[in-house]
């Protein structure tokens, strides 16, 4: 009779032990500490055509500040859309999608990437330069600089339908575009560098795109011209990583193709869809790319609804989760098409919640980026307050990319409160460190109350990430006691071991 009650006991214990344990499991789901919230803000839309400088800063500032406010720790910006520059370059002439003319510096004179770039740290967000590989015309009716590279080697670049791109057969086109990345990323501190679904051009029907001369000249030991172009982008994206790992081994690469990668009926291990398919269509061999680590993430644009009858977002989901090849994998979400879409089981609901579900049930899924940011800041089906209110209740750090770097930075030092002209501050001292890659770029603020246990993955208790070495604390009346924690953040969002400090507040 004991040892029946003593089992009895135990197996409580078991499930209640059980119980908690799936309890936390679905907290950390629901709010998890670490996820990739990306946007992408494009220029190709000519958003900011007709715009003086200030107004496009203040334009961006706003979107910033909504983006910020809705969650997002990542942001995606369009910096050479058609071989041009929303940059100061010396090789390729300013954008057209910034003035209104290919070449012409803004007046009076900025450097948007730079703006971002400081406007997104100063938020704690990741700036991600978004480049086009070999597009150079969106349509030929667009004049070109003079002193543009299709116009000084006019060899590198073939017409196809209304758009006019690089060769990428050519060595010069490769070499050309990797000087782009390295001049960017010599000169500007970007935490990542990346590329769209645009590779090959999408075929259009009935017109082959036009490299027959140089299939004939770099085409031998290939079977076929499928397989060669393969080859020509994957060289491409090779070298690109390779670049990259030699200039600042912490710039990421990350790609964002197209959302089919093959479907079933071309390959048995490809997805249960019936559309255009990366390996197939567009020459780019995505999962070659991952399996090489010759991309840093992969973000498919899965743009399509629950239930699509050739596309349908919860098979694609499940395909590109176990399909990973063990690099960091985010989706791509399209605003417009999840709100306009309601839930198949739930017809009174858009599919937000059940595609956010979806997400969060993959491991090997690691966040999302939502095209296009401007839905976002327009709240477009109230997609904004939704992430505010639940899917982005509280902050997120971005994903660590161990396998880049897993060295944590030092702890930080000499935490205190003090009384300043400013305000009540809490202030540290940066840790001290042997190499960049280890080196202190921001930190992590918890706050917890006094008697609350100090539990670095909950998110709830984050109240700020900032590059600052001081934090303003929200005094009152100096009766209520708080434990104050700071972290450190390197380049690869490892965190160093906490520090805290009780104050009254």
């Amino acid at each position: 009779m004991v040892r029946n009650v003593r089992y009895s006991i135990l197996f409580l214990l078991v499930c209640l032990m059980a119980g908690l344990v799936e309890a936390q499991d679905l907290a950390s789901v629901r709010y998890p500490k670490r996820e990739f919230r990306g946007a992408w803000i494009q220029v190709v839309n000519k958003q900011f055509m007709g715009m003086s400088t200030g107004q496009i800063k203040q334009a961006l500032i706003a979107q910033l500040n909504s983006l910020q406010g809705a969650g997002i720790n990542a942001i995606i910006f369009q910096v050479r859309p058609e071989a041009d520059a929303l940059y100061a370059s010396a090789l390729e002439p300013w954008s057209r999608f910034l003035t209104g003319v290919q070449g012409q510096a803004p007046a009076p004179y900025w450097d948007p990437m730079q703006f971002m770039i400081d406007e997104c740290h100063k938020r704690g967000m990741e700036f991600h330069a978004w480049i086009n590989p070999y597009r150079v015309k969106t349509s030929l009716k667009n004049q070109l600089a003079s002193g543009h590279v299709a116009t000084i080697h006019p060899e590198w670049f073939l017409t196809y339908g209304d758009q006019l791109y690089f060769d990428p057969a050519l060595p010069e086109s490769r070499r050309h575009i990797c000087m782009v990345i390295t001049d960017i990323v010599s000169r500007y501190d970007v935490d990542a560098i990346h590329m769209d679904d645009y590779f090959y051009p999408y075929p259009i029907a009935g017109k082959d795109f036009p490299d027959d001369a140089s299939f004939a000249r770099y085409g031998k030991g290939f079977s076929s011209k499928a397989d060669w172009r393969r080859e020509n982008v994957n060289r491409l994206i090779r070298q690109i990583h390779d670049t990259l790992r030699e200039l600042k081994p912490w710039v990421k690469f990350g790609v964002s193709p197209f959302g089919i990668y093959r479907n079933e009926s071309s390959d048995p291990l490809g997805s249960k869809t019936r559309g255009l398919q990366n390996y197939d269509d567009l020459y780019a061999d995505v999962l070659l790319w991952a399996r090489e680590g010759w991309i840093d993430y992969n973000i498919p644009q899965l743009y399509w609804q629950i239930g699509h009858p050739a596309a349908d977002y919860e098979t694609l989901v499940h395909w590109w989760a176990i399909h990973g090849e063990n690099r960091p994998l985010f989706i791509g979400q399209s605003v417009e098409n999840t709100v306009k879409n309601a839930d198949p089981e739930r017809p009174n609901v858009n599919q937000l919640p059940r595609k956010m579900a979806l997400q969060r049930a993959y491991q090997s899924i690691g966040g999302s980026c939502q095209w296009y940011a401007a839905a976002v800041v327009n709240n477009i089906g109230r997609y904004r307050d939704a992430l505010v209110a639940e899917y982005h209740k509280y902050p997120a750090l971005p994903p660590v990319f161990d396998f880049i770097d897993d060295e944590a930075p030092r702890k930080v030092r000499r935490v205190k409160a003090v009384w300043t002209e400013d305000g009540y501050l809490l202030f540290w001292t940066a840790p001290k460190y042997k190499d960049e890659m280890n080196r202190a770029v921001q930190y992590v603020i918890y706050r917890f109350g006094r008697k609350e246990k100090v539990d670095l993955d909950d998110p709830s208790h984050i109240v700020g990430v900032t590059r600052n070495t001081f934090y303003p604390l929200p005094y009152q009346d100096g009766k209520n006691k708080y434990r104050y924690v700071v972290t450190a953040l390197d380049r690869l969002q490892n965190e160093s071991k906490p520090v805290s400090k009780k104050v009254k507040l």
